[in-house]
């Protein structure tokens, strides 16, 4: 049977975070962060995930709700942790918009240096010019060319990675610690970067670091296909998750690379209860919390591109149409819910006619994730049956709690997971890309 590939979602600055829970700790202090990349270990996951964020988002002018614990520099984060794990790996989402090839490959690979082989990068690109005014360049990347940037941003690490060589460190009592002449020479020039000198770290344990692609976009999807070891994505179903595995395991072939060498990694939620029943009233009192009178109106207003403050949560949907703008946004730096909001909101209305839902039990049922719902067995036999029948290759789990939110899942999934012998029970190896199964690991 496959092997389930486990990921832990340091939830943070994300809608799925319930930071008003009275059992909710710090989103920002050292010791949250260490307390679930201890969990995941203790789990035998494959590797913590952090998300980032070159800009606090704002709304109406206001920073979200999740923004004012603020957005700490993923790779500080994980090299703290790579001195208190041992075996996770450790990724970190950094923008390849608004960085530059060698700064990011020096850091990375000084991460997989630190960490013994464990580090890896999940490529984001922007092209919000609300982002952009953060950063000396100013402005922004056309939609159409920051996937080229990436692309050749990617590209461009991988040649400074592979400027060193295993061999090139000679430590030798008769003759001396030096490098071979050549080691870390380089030369790219291209259409985005045009640089050459001397990379000064030397090759890192991976040689690559793990190459993480976050994306469900034809362009994202490409991207990952050309250039990814893993690509983070979502399903509603299992039947969505087949197709999408279908078709991105056909794009990597296309592009010349064996299936294996991607792996699909939806990121998913969990409710947990002593019964299914128990678990879906679980379920059901976080959707709540996470969807709270005030956010549900936030969210609204991000389709209709009003204020709507003025709304009741619990009341029925504006009758107004949403003000279409592709200049204007009342909600700066964050994802758009839709591309069509005249054709969402008449799907809304819909399905608020047909259920008779209010504003918040609405964004409740439109904004859900794919989440496991049941007792540890039922959730258990559900991920085991998404990895089986290839709708995916495992999953990035992202609890609603900081920092204990994934304890019950390790507690009560893994030992079942492990039973059925598709979790490890000890690591086995001592790298990410080994963990993953994929070339270059150890």
């Amino acid at each position: 049977m496959k092997q389930v590939i486990l990921a832990a979602h340091f939830p943070g600055v994300n809608n799925q975070t319930v930071w008003s829970d009275p059992e909710a700790g710090s989103q920002i202090d050292f010791s949250s962060f260490v307390h679930l990349a201890r969990a995941a270990e203790r789990g035998r996951f494959d590797f913590f995930f952090l998300a980032d964020g070159q800009r606090l988002r704002e709304q109406r002018g206001r920073i979200h709700d999740l923004d004012v614990v603020g957005r700490p520099d993923s790779l500080t984060v994980l090299a703290g942790l790579a001195a208190v794990t041992d075996h996770l790996g450790l990724a970190g989402t950094i923008n390849a918009t608004f960085n530059e090839p060698y700064e990011l490959a020096r850091k990375l690979a000084t991460l997989d240096h630190l960490s013994g082989g464990r580090a890896g990068w999940n490529v984001v690109t922007s092209s919000d010019a609300f982002t952009g005014e953060n950063f000396r360049r100013g402005g922004y990347l056309d939609y159409s060319e920051r996937y080229e940037r990436a692309a050749e941003f990617v590209r461009t690490v991988r040649e400074l990675w592979d400027s060193w060589k295993a061999e090139d460190l000679v430590a030798d009592p008769a003759t001396g610690f030096f490098a071979s002449a050549n080691a870390g020479e380089f030369a790219h020039h291209g259409t985005f970067f045009d640089i050459e000198g001397r990379f000064n770290v030397p090759r890192a344990p991976q040689g690559h670091p793990l190459t993480i692609q976050a994306g469900d976009s034809d362009g994202g999807r490409e991207f990952a296909a050309a250039h990814a070891d893993a690509i983070f994505s979502r399903h509603s179903t299992l039947e969505d998750g087949k197709a999408f595995y279908r078709d991105v395991k056909a794009r990597v072939v296309a592009n010349g690379r064996s299936p294996d060498a991607l792996k699909v990694l939806p990121g998913v939620t969990f409710a947990l209860g002593d019964t299914d029943a128990e678990a879906q009233e679980n379920a059901d009192h976080v959707r709540r919390q996470q969807v709270s009178p005030q956010t549900a109106i936030l969210l609204l207003e991000q389709v209709w591109n009003r204020d709507l403050s003025s709304y009741d949560p619990e009341g029925p949907l504006p009758e107004i149409d949403p003000l279409v703008s592709e200049e204007e946004s009342i909600s700066r730096g964050r994802t758009r819910l839709t591309r069509d909001p005249l054709e969402t909101a008449a799907r809304w209305r819909a399905l608020a006619e047909e259920k008779r839902l209010g504003i918040r039990d609405l964004i409740i049922e439109v904004t859900g994730r794919q989440s496991f719902i049941g007792s540890p067995g039922t959730v258990a036999e559900q991920i085991n049956a998404f990895v089986q029948e290839d709708a995916a290759d495992g999953f990035i789990l992202v609890p609603h709690l900081v920092p204990a939110g994934l304890d019950g899942f390790v507690d009560r999934v893994v030992p079942l997971l492990q039973e059925r012998g598709v979790l490890r029970a000890e690591y086995g190896t001592s790298t990410l890309r080994g963990h993953l199964g994929l070339e270059g690991g150890a």
